[in-house]
């Protein structure tokens, strides 16, 4: 019984001194176990990858994100998605105002980001590209770059060809339009046939902008847009060639080029038209290359798509493509350093060539990033937008893409009037001319020597 109570006397003796030792070793400037595990760090992510065409590409960026979370236990990564325009139009340019981005966020390059780069709403990234040696890496950062400071490194680049129904056209013995008289051609021989020649889907009011971009580029030619959104103010929209291109697609408007109305069909109810037979062209992004192959689509409809430039307008003209390195991610300015820290951790593994490679073969998109990989293995569609890309001499970044953001809204309201037919050509050019001359106006004044600094939302 007392040796009992001697071992029990001895084992309290060892653990004061244990416990003394602890505090010892703390007040000498070691912290406890406890507060040397990594501290939690929790990151709000929006993205607009939410559309059946983006299926593929959310899966591959959710893959990214749960590895990064095993291998990062302390971050959670809270992942949102949500509407392209309203997280574009609405969503992200009230927190931009307020100062309350999300931490990470999917985005535009170009005019839409200016703004946030004048009011340092956007972490500045040069340091990080160069730490991690990516200067090199990326196929085009132009519009991820101001003042030769980077805002955003693009995720995936685009094109826009003109899609066509091999079959029907060759069942009318249409050849594959290389100019727009040709294009004119086709559709009166499709129309003639109850046949939709375009699968227009306007909703979101992008879509149409395509074809007034390439309408206004080939009757223009590339330098009267770069001078516009610069602000010259000895030149207008309000021009004879700008007003050609409009008056063009007034005229197919007119003809019934277009479904009515096509500013309330989705870009997938369009695609459905496209892949059914019941239109036979598509203009829009290689970003949709996977829904002419999905389960709505008819099997082997991916064969009887053909791909071209959207043609000239004289023969052997300018069949320049429209596409850049577009979408990519940004991060908020206002980061402190935890948060930052996993941030830039997280942004690494977008940036890969693993991912880069899944980007091309399983979402069927162009890769940002300077990586080999085997177009044959993608599908015909893939093949052949890499080829004509291959081809072409020449490309511009789409227009609402370099328009200020104001002057861009103004851009797709009109095209929608159009589509409509609430607005002709001359009104349509007057109201775009007015919104730019207002927009310039008050970038002038924003700052006492007259430049045009500042932020303008």
């Amino acid at each position: 019984m007392k040796k009992w109570f001697l071992n029990w006397g001895w084992i309290a003796v060892y653990a004061v001194v244990l416990a003394i030792s602890v505090l010892i070793i703390a007040a000498d400037g070691h912290e406890p176990i406890e507060e040397k595990q990594a501290e939690k760090v929790t990151l709000t992510f929006r993205h607009f990858w939410i559309k059946e065409h983006d299926r593929q590409m959310l899966d591959i960026v959710e893959d990214v994100v749960a590895k990064f979370q095993e291998t990062h236990p302390n971050v959670k990564v809270n992942f949102e998605g949500m509407d392209q325009t309203v997280h574009r139009e609405q969503k992200l340019k009230s927190e931009m105002v307020t100062g309350t981005p999300p931490d990470m966020f999917v985005l535009f390059g170009g005019a839409e980001i200016e703004p946030y780069v004048r009011s340092n709403r956007l972490m500045d990234l040069t340091d990080f590209v160069e730490k991690n040696g990516l200067e090199q890496e990326f196929q085009d950062l132009h519009l991820w770059t101001f003042d030769n400071h980077i805002y955003g490194l693009p995720i995936e680049g685009n094109a826009e060809p003109l899609f066509y129904n091999k079959e029907i056209f060759r069942e009318l013995g249409i050849e594959p339009p290389q100019t727009l008289e040709n294009l004119n051609e086709a559709i009166r021989v499709l129309t003639a046939h109850q046949i939709t020649p375009f699968a227009l889907g306007n909703e979101e009011r992008w879509p149409a902008a395509i074809f007034a971009h390439y309408l206004m580029d080939r009757y223009a030619g590339p330098g009267l847009i770069e001078e516009l959104v610069q602000g010259d103010e000895s030149l207008s929209f309000q021009n004879p060639y700008y007003w050609k291109a409009f008056k063009q697609l007034k005229t197919w408007i007119d003809e019934g080029a277009f479904y009515e109305p096509a500013n309330d069909l989705s870009t997938e109810e369009a695609i459905e038209r496209f892949t059914s037979g019941e239109a036979a062209m598509y203009l829009n992004g290689s970003w949709d290359i996977n829904l002419f192959h999905n389960e709505k689509a008819p099997t082997g409809f991916q064969n009887q798509v053909g791909v071209l430039p959207f043609p000239s307008l004289t023969k052997g003209g300018n069949q320049s493509i429209a596409g850049g390195y577009t979408i990519g991610i940004g991060l908020s300015s206002n980061l402190e350093e935890t948060k930052w820290e996993a941030a830039q951790e997280l942004l690494k593994a977008f940036y890969t060539e693993e991912v880069q490679r899944r980007i091309v073969y399983e979402a069927l998109r162009i890769p940002s990033m300077k990586i080999t990989y085997d177009s044959e293995k993608t599908g015909p569609v893939f093949a052949q937008v890499v080829e004509m890309m291959e081809r072409s001499s020449q490309s511009f970044v789409p227009y609402d893409n370099v328009l200020p953001p104001e002057v861009n809204k103004t851009f797709l309201k009109v095209l929608e009037e159009m589509i409509g037919k609430q607005a002709t050509p001359d009104e349509a050019l007057e109201q775009i001319q007015q919104t730019s001359k207002e927009y310039w106006q008050l970038r002038r004044s924003s700052l006492p020597d007259g430049t045009t600094g500042g932020a303008t939302w």
